[in-house]
């Protein structure tokens, strides 16, 4: 009875599996399976060099982008102070006018190309109004015209001008030479009116300024003109 029991309780428990105790008995694609599992559950380690390069390219980045941020204000402060008459050129990612900015910029820049212009006209002129004044001067203008009076009357014609410009400098030998001179006394014997008296009574004056300064030169010889004018009129 006894025996019968123990064979009945061997009978009743489970029966355990049996572990292979070396790898050798385990099917070589089983030990495929598991080496595979265990390299995809493991943890990835990545290299401290990786790491150190991508740390070090980041900060580079950044260095440049904060550089090109403090160039930014340089260039446009360049083109702020370029000419007023230039077109400035548009700036990358600057926003396109409205219609009626461009209108009144168009106006301004309109403006300044008339001020430029005029004052261009205006130097211009000024240039062309030098050339022509820098003719005859008035005393050579004075000597045609007495030299056309006693050469060729036909031709003459008074001018006041030229006849005041000789009255008053008929005693300066130097703006009037002696020979020519003579000829204006021909030419003053026609004078009448009050350009007469005033001529007599400018070279009375300097008649009576010859006897103060005897020793002088030039008084003396505007003294000796006078004289022969007072004695014309005399």
């Amino acid at each position: 009875m006894a025996k019968s029991k123990s064979v009945k309780s061997e009978s009743n428990t489970p029966k355990r599996k049996k572990f292979a105790s070396n790898e050798s008995d385990v099917p070589p694609e089983e030990v495929k399976r598991k080496r595979k599992k265990l390299e995809v559950e493991a943890p990835v380690q990545i290299p401290l060099e990786t790491i150190t390069a991508d740390d070090k390219k980041q900060k580079k980045d950044k260095k440049q982008k904060k550089k090109q941020m403090t160039e930014q204000p340089q260039t446009q402060q360049t083109k702020i102070s370029d000419p007023p008459g230039q077109p400035k050129e548009r700036e990358e990612g600057e926003e396109d006018l409205s219609p009626e900015e461009k209108r009144v910029l168009e106006r301004k820049m309109k403006k300044i190309l008339k001020k430029e212009e005029k004052k261009r006209l205006k130097e211009e002129g000024k240039t062309s109004q030098n050339t022509e004044t820098s003719g005859p001067s008035a005393s050579q203008q004075a000597l045609d015209y007495l030299t056309c009076w006693a050469e060729n009357r036909s031709a003459w014609k008074f001018q006041k001008t030229r006849q005041t410009w000789l009255l008053q400098h008929m005693f300066d030998s130097e703006k009037i030479p002696d020979e020519k001179f003579s000829v204006l006394l021909q030419y003053l014997e026609g004078l009448r009116g009050g350009a007469k008296d005033t001529t007599v009574q400018k070279a009375l004056s300097l008649v009576e300024e010859s006897g103060q300064a005897p020793d002088d030169v030039a008084v003396q010889q505007r003294a000796h003109r006078a004289k022969e004018v007072i004695q014309l009129f005399s």
